[in-house]
């Protein structure tokens, strides 16, 4: 899952960021309104966490402009040290799915990040199912024929975006964008080289479940695939 962190202090965002990357998710970072729209403009999230005290603009100005012109069903988590009880009606009525102040333990943030991504949507399902393999999100975790299947953090989200296909293609330059933020380096062969270890270890544990390429397009799960 791809997310967008929108905060201004350097340590903070970097603190926020190290703890989601290794959590699982590809975590752009914006430290002003106008950098948080530009990337907006250019890249799909599953999520966005908006601190409201930004150099540039306040937070709700970014959090009205995502809502209305950008991608106004994506959920927002916003981050701020007003805990007036105005402060805190006025971001959830501009469209916040929930408000956390300052200071918090990162730990919390995530629950609170998992729990906006888990309400109704084609990401909020408990528990993925594909032939004999399946998939929790929440606990990042997958399983073969209840024998736990075990995934480098790249490797999970790269079957998470495969499962939720449910068998079609996906894209090559789709699973690119999902799994891979902006700061990120990325050698021309990362994804084929994710693939590759997802397959042989699918392989190694019997599933019937293996990854098919289309060739010159992308990626699918599909049963029966020795290779």
């Amino acid at each position: 899952m791809r997310v967008l962190l929108v905060e201004d202090h350097p340590t903070m965002r970097g603190l926020i960021c190290d703890h989601l990357r290794k959590r699982g998710f590809a975590v752009d970072m914006a430290p002003s309104g106008d950098e948080a729209l530009a990337a907006i403009r250019v890249a799909v999230y599953d999520a966005v966490i908006l601190d409201l005290g930004l150099p540039d603009m306040d937070g709700m100005d970014v959090l009205r402009r995502l809502r209305t012109e950008r991608q106004p069903h994506v959920p927002a988590l916003i981050l701020t040290a007003r805990d007036s009880i105005e402060a805190r009606v006025g971001g959830l009525d501009a469209g916040a799915d929930d408000y956390i102040l300052k200071p918090f333990d990162l730990a919390e943030l995530e629950a609170r990040l998992r729990a906006v991504l888990r309400r109704p949507g084609p990401r909020s399902a408990a528990l993925f199912r594909f032939g004999d393999l399946t998939f929790d999100p929440g606990a990042r975790s997958a399983a073969v024929a209840e024998r736990s299947l075990e995934l480098a953090r790249r490797e999970a989200c790269l079957l998470e975006e495969l499962l939720l296909a449910e068998g079609r293609v996906v894209v090559r330059d789709v699973l690119e964008e999902r799994l891979y933020g902006f700061d990120d380096e990325v050698s021309a062969n990362a994804l084929e080289a994710s693939v590759s270890r997802l397959r042989r270890k699918l392989v190694a544990a019997g599933s019937l479940v293996g990854v098919e390429v289309a060739r010159g397009i992308g990626y699918r799960l599909k049963l029966g695939v020795a290779t």
